[in-house]
């Protein structure tokens, strides 16, 4: 059975994530990692909250590729979200400050913000509408 009251709790928190990827366009007010961080954590509760609408539950992971392997085994067409799998490491530098992983290029903020903000606009779309009581 689908989990709409958990799954509308997980869009909330993703929803604040995107309202603050949206304030950190500048990366000279905040770091790629704090940036990447939020778009980490943006997308792993959009997974999490699909997955709660399909009824299954989901681990307790940070990881996007197992996240986007249980929607695709569930038959949902996750192909474009797949490039959201390079956020992964950031979920862990915040809590164990492996700065090897900032090495390369910065990161694309136009691009990882249409991106959540897409899988964020998929997400709501399988939110049933709040029946009126």
């Amino acid at each position: 059975m689908s989990d709409v009251k958990q799954a509308r709790t997980l869009v909330g928190a993703a929803t604040r994530d995107l309202s603050a990827i949206r304030g950190m366009s500048d990366p000279e007010v905040f770091a790629d990692e704090i940036f990447g961080f939020h778009v980490q954590q943006a997308a792993e509760k959009l997974c999490k909250a699909w997955i709660a609408l399909l009824g299954k539950e989901y681990p307790f992971t940070h990881d996007l590729r197992k996240l986007l392997e249980i929607l695709e085994s569930s038959g949902v067409v996750v192909t474009q979200l797949f490039p959201l799998i390079e956020y992964n490491p950031y979920a862990g530098w915040m809590r164990y400050d492996d700065r090897d992983i900032l090495a390369g290029e910065s990161i694309d903020r136009k691009d990882a913000l249409r991106r959540i903000e897409e899988f964020h606009q998929q997400v709501l779309t399988q939110l049933p509408e709040i029946e009126n009581p």
